[in-house]
């Protein structure tokens, strides 16, 4: 019988510590503070964590941009997440699972950024050098896939625009500059237009904040 798919999550009551929020949150140290602490992140059962608002799965949230340019793709039929199949997306990104060598939480935020980097590197291949902040937090509890998840999202600043797809979901993937995506926003997935109508925002961010690079 294959093993039940193990996803990270945080206790809901950690979040609504530091505040529950509704949209994107700018103040992230607060809350990588808080969820990043020895012992607080853990890992469930993702059958488990889908039906269970008392914790939020963390998912990282890449989105990546090259020259005022971002990184776009339709999910097609073969999406993990049949729920968002068919909607344009600007973010990279999916559940956290556990590897043999991960150290369990003594530097955890070191640990789940390598467990970023291979996860965008299952669905995609960057060829080419990037700078990593973490820009914004992003929670929407207006519907029940929401209600469970809590978005990490990451600005990667691309030095070349060479991306290309490793997921078979991955479809119709293109840059492209802000007022294209202002034109197909109404075929995103609801996380990719919080983040799009966070954008300015989020670049400007990602020129302040520490980096992890790439």
């Amino acid at each position: 019988m294959a093993q039940e798919e193990q996803v990270l999550v945080v206790e809901r009551s950690v979040v609504e510590r530091v505040g529950m929020f509704q949209g994107l949150m700018f103040d992230v140290e607060r809350y990588l503070d808080a969820l990043f602490v020895p012992g607080v992140p853990r890992f469930m059962p993702r059958p488990l964590a889908e039906k269970d608002p008392s914790h939020k799965q963390l998912i990282p949230y890449v989105i990546m941009n090259c020259g005022g340019r971002y990184l776009t793709y339709v999910r097609g039929k073969r999406a993990g997440e049949t729920r968002l199949v068919g909607n344009r997306s600007i973010g990279i990104g999916g559940h956290i699972n556990p590897v043999d060598d991960m150290p369990l939480f003594q530097n955890f935020l070191d640990t789940y950024l390598a467990a970023v980097a291979r996860e965008v590197a299952e669905e995609v291949s960057v060829e080419a050098g990037h700078t990593d902040r973490v820009v914004a937090l992003l929670n929407d509890e207006r519907n029940e896939v929401g209600q469970v998840h809590l978005g990490v999202v990451h600005y990667w600043t691309l030095d070349a625009p060479t991306v290309s797809r490793r997921e078979q979901m991955i479809t119709q993937m293109a840059f492209m500059d802000m007022e294209e995506l202002q034109a197909v926003r109404d075929t995103m997935e609801t996380w990719s237009q919080l983040c799009l109508d966070g954008l300015p925002e989020m670049a400007i961010r990602a020129q302040t904040t520490h980096s992890h690079d790439g």
